[in-house]
């Protein structure tokens, strides 16, 4: 089986240790492949090249418009590969290869936007109090961006830093899961192929502790964007201090779905659903706090269950297949703990909370769909982010009392409000302490509009204009068009 390498200052190339990592399908624990296990000497190579890349390399000044021509190179080529994309990102994470394939038009629509966006901003031209003289705002990129990038949607994450960060004229090395490397390799593939210069983007696999801590302490690198676990994310801030790095951090959510009486009851059921099963809750979005009106609470339950009882899990590439497994034995753990903590809080199991008994699935990391009712605010399972196919059920009898039960969280990512009533919805929303809330629907995203949360859910915003400009620095030009001297000494 071929190592899959790392590409470092235009090359591909193993670990300066010759180390290496089994890539396993958490499906069934097969290893699909073999990838390269970089270390702190592989980061400080990569560094060195991206910085040299930004320093005296041609990209920085590279006209905005034959930058984003190659960042839409990228997307035709990832849209060419879809499939193959789609493939890996499966075998990668055991997620359906229905869910992946959705993922990679997603990621091609991410770089497409970007490359559009990427010469609509040439700055500003401002009014000078002084007379015979011309001040102007000018957009430039922030210098060698450190990028890391989660397991849960390896791609699509590392294509919200890839793309603005391409399209301003960065230089970069970015880092990905260890366990969940394949697709970044191939996509790296891509931007070669569509030209992007050497030294410009960089790939190195590795762990956290080494290869990420790396690009965290190193004062070559000027910005860190990392997608992951709020703990982490707290060290990353620390370590960024050593050179006063730009940060990008988005660092997770406990994330509220509001359901009043007059919703659309089917469609609420369903998205609630939707809202955590997808991907097996795997999803910093995922909405595992179902807050239900009170009169509506055991209907609701009852119905979500008849539900969730018919939830298919199984393999990623079975067509009937709705939900794959949790990523590892390590993550499952942790979701097989968080659950019976909840228990023992008091909550009560409507469904699941156990491994599945199908023979089938236990060489896979599965965990049943689970429901816990009978939950109060301030358990741990309510407030501590579960990452698995968990619903906690909390109740609520006003609106005052549903809002302030969305909001008694150190999260703020996102939320979700579902009723008819129009002016309802509005005042929800206006006091609901999220970056991004959505009305009568949930997990829904496009690159046009930012994502990024309040509170502790992290610092900054990917996708949207905004996306673009945390890749860039302002800067204040003025020009004295009839210079003289001021003789006040």
């Amino acid at each position: 089986m071929a190592i899959k390498q790392q590409y470092i200052d235009g090359k591909w190339v193993d670990s300066i240790s010759n180390k290496t990592r089994k890539i396993i399908n958490p499906f069934n624990q097969e290893v699909v492949a073999v990838a390269a296990e970089g270390d702190i000497a592989d980061a400080q190579k990569a560094i060195a090249a991206a910085r040299n890349a930004f320093d005296y390399g041609p990209w920085p000044t590279t006209p905005a418009t034959v930058r984003g021509r190659i960042v839409g190179k990228i997307a035709d080529l990832i849209e060419r590969d879809k499939e193959a994309l789609a493939e890996l990102e499966s075998l990668d994470t055991g997620k359906t290869v229905e869910e992946s394939r959705g993922d990679m038009d997603d990621i091609a629509g991410v770089f497409r936007y970007y490359a559009e966006l990427a010469d609509k901003d040439g700055g500003e031209i401002i009014d000078s109090p002084i007379p015979n003289s011309v001040s102007k705002v000018v957009k430039e990129p922030v210098g060698v961006c450190g990028q890391i990038t989660p397991w849960n949607y390896p791609l699509l994450q590392a294509s919200w830093k890839l793309a603005p960060a391409l399209a301003a004229g960065n230089t970069l090395v970015i880092k990905p899961s260890e366990i969940t490397p394949l697709t970044h390799v191939k996509v790296f593939q891509l931007i070669e192929e569509a030209g992007v210069p050497a030294g410009v983007a960089n790939l190195v696999l590795g762990p956290g502790d080494t290869v990420g801590a790396e690009l965290s302490n190193n004062v070559d690198v000027d910005l860190i964007s990392f997608t992951g676990g709020i703990q982490t994310g707290k060290k990353i801030m620390q370590a960024a201090s050593v050179n006063v790095k730009k940060l990008a951090l988005e660092l997770g959510g406990k994330n509220p779905n509001v359901i009043f009486a007059d919703a659309d009851f089917e469609t609420a059921i369903d998205q609630a659903m939707n809202a955590v099963f997808f991907h097996a809750g795997q999803i910093c979005s995922a909405g595992t706090r179902l807050i239900l009106e009170e009169s509506i609470h055991d209907e609701f339950v009852q119905k979500l269950v008849e539900r969730v009882r018919n939830i298919k899990l199984g393999n990623g590439f079975d067509e009937t297949t709705q939900m794959g497994p949790l990523i590892s034995q390590e993550h499952l753990n942790k979701v097989i703990n968080y659950v019976e903590m909840g228990i023992k809080e008091g909550a009560t199991v409507a469904i699941g909370a156990k491994r599945p008994e199908d023979p089938e699935l236990q060489n896979g990391f599965f965990y049943l769909p689970t429901i816990l009712t009978n939950c109060k605010t301030d358990m741990g399972v309510v407030q501590n982010e579960g990452f698995g196919p968990v619903i906690t059920v909390e109740k609520f009898t006003t609106e005052d009392e549903a809002i302030n039960l969305a909001n008694d969280s150190i999260y703020g990512l996102s939320g979700g409000v579902w009723t008819k009533d129009i002016a309802k919805a509005e005042r929800c929303v206006a006091k609901m302490r999220m970056g991004t809330v959505w009305i009568n629907d949930f997990n829904l995203y496009f690159p046009h509009a930012p994502w990024g949360g309040f509170k502790q859910s992290g610092i900054g915003r990917e996708l949207g204009k905004t996306g673009l400009e945390e890749y860039q620095e302002t800067k204040h030009v003025f020009h004295n068009l009839n210079p003289e001297p001021i003789n006040w000494f």
